[in-house]
């Protein structure tokens, strides 16, 4: 089976061949048309739905080491599903792995370590740490999973800054790869392929386990100030002047959002128009206070809900949508961010612009993220100074008119525009493009990520995700 096969691979499996993978795998086995099929698939952009020819409810490592070894004797590609935040291709013709059910979680206090199966989510993971005064490197959104965030990085909107973006913690994975075999993966054992996982996203095989570190923090500063978006402009000027005069303890972004009218929201953002500045700080409160007056001070609020908080209480700062919704979305990093750059911003999403887009959100990042962790690993973005991510919401019947919007504030920011960038925010249409993914990676990295590739799943069995093809042999 070469490579080069696309996600349109035809395959038709017979009633014997079912009956077997039933009788190998201890969970569901479930074919389109079945009870439960759909919801075993469902994803969290209802843009992006997983269509397998068969799909596979693991509860453990023996029952994705049996799918792998099911799906690769027949010649079919696997796909894999935790909390379906990044689901880059509908996996036709595919066998897919769903890890919801593997829900394992240990915490070693002593070793501040943290052990945690597939199907685990940040929202598991929080209390759980809370209990011994620890923290993990969590995402803005509690509700992702913690495999697939950190494959692709992982970046904090409270200790990245701090101590780098979650894959440089990584200890160990158990992983399954593409010729059925379990693997005990770590600085040790399988180097080149745990350069290659912390940061290569899904390329190299199923993670069944995942083992990390986790650090002394229970509380934080910080939360989210809303402002009129009318402001806009004066607050990406003062927050541009500011950002580099913060600390490494503290992290910033602004998001630039046309909310809903929804009765879940306060009634001062129902179908409003914000600007909405999210700040972390570690240090004390009083601190935190002192170095976001400056911000505060550029307009009076519709909201502020920044205050002293339990780390549980990370989600917080960005309060994610939670529930699914169909969008599409966009992102770059940027080398820095100038005047003309807050100029070139308030023009493509200002109040005069006629943007529709949901949320364009702008993060600092620097400190922490710039710097090589212990164990290198193949994260593509550090040295990025910023990242911009939008999305715009609607159905594929409004396809095209989203993502000209996205594409306009995208191309807009050209002149500031990195090449390479944050695996975990490409989108599908992204993510589905060579030429997208080898850019994000940069050439030599790519390279060497399609020489551990080649190694380890020669055939390209998984690839409906951020794709490394497998390098020449």
């Amino acid at each position: 089976m070469s490579g080069n096969l696309t996600e349109h691979t035809a395959t038709a499996l017979s009633t014997r061949d079912v009956a077997a993978l039933r009788q190998a795998v201890a969970g569901p086995v479930l074919l389109p048309g079945e009870d439960g099929y759909a919801a075993e698939c469902a994803t969290y952009n209802l843009n992006s739905p997983l269509e397998p020819a068969v799909v596979v409810g693991a509860t453990g490592e023996d029952d994705v080491r049996a799918a792998v070894r099911f799906a690769a004797g027949r010649g079919m590609p696997v796909a894999v599903k935790s909390a379906a935040h990044q689901v880059t291709a509908p996996a036709h013709g595919g066998l897919l792995v769903t890890t919801g059910r593997m829900t394992y979680l240990s915490v070693d206090a002593q070793a501040r370590t943290v052990r945690a199966e597939a199907g685990v989510r940040w929202r598991d993971v929080l209390p759980r740490t809370a209990e011994f005064g620890l923290a993990p490197l969590a995402g803005s959104a509690p509700d992702v999973g913690v495999v697939g965030y950190t494959l692709g990085g992982g970046q904090s909107p409270l200790l990245g800054r701090t101590l780098g973006y979650a894959a440089g913690h990584v200890r160990g994975l158990r992983v399954v790869t593409a010729d059925g075999e379990v693997r005990r993966v770590d600085a040790d054992s399988e180097p080149e392929l745990f350069w290659a996982m912390r940061g290569g996203k899904g390329n190299f095989g199923v993670v069944t386990e995942i083992e990390f570190d986790v650090f002394p923090v229970t509380r934080f500063y910080g939360g989210g100030i809303y402002f009129p978006g009318e402001c806009l402009a004066e607050l990406l000027e003062a927050w541009r002047a500011w950002v580099p005069s913060l600390p490494e303890e503290t992290t910033t972004s602004v998001g630039v959002q046309r909310l809903p009218d929804l009765p879940v929201l306060p009634e001062p953002l129902r179908g409003a128009f914000v600007a909405h500045l999210r700040f972390g700080h570690l240090g004390s409160a009083a601190e935190g206070e002192r170095l976001l007056a400056p911000l505060r001070a550029v307009a009076p609020p519709l909201l502020d809900l920044v205050g002293e908080k339990p780390y549980t209480a990370v989600g917080e700062i960005h309060l994610d949508p939670v529930d699914p919704m169909p969008y599409y979305d966009r992102s770059v990093c940027l080398g820095e961010f100038t005047e003309k750059t807050v100029e070139t911003l308030v023009r493509l999403t200002g109040p005069e612009s006629g943007c529709t887009l949901a949320n364009v959100e702008i993060r600092a990042l620097g400190g922490a993220f710039d710097r090589e962790p212990a164990v290198a690993d193949a994260v593509s973005s550090r040295g990025a100074a910023f990242v911009v991510f939008a999305f715009a919401v609607g159905g594929a019947d409004r396809a095209d008119a989203l993502r000209g919007g996205l594409a306009e504030v995208m191309d807009g920011l050209a002149p500031w525009a990195l090449e390479r960038g944050m695996v975990n925010f490409l989108s599908p249409d992204e993510a589905t493009d060579p030429r997208e993914v080898r850019a994000v990676y940069g050439p030599e990295r790519y390279d060497r990520l399609a020489a551990v590739k080649r190694r380890y799943d020669p055939s390209n069995v998984f690839r409906f995700n951020h794709n490394v093809a497998p390098g020449e042999g």
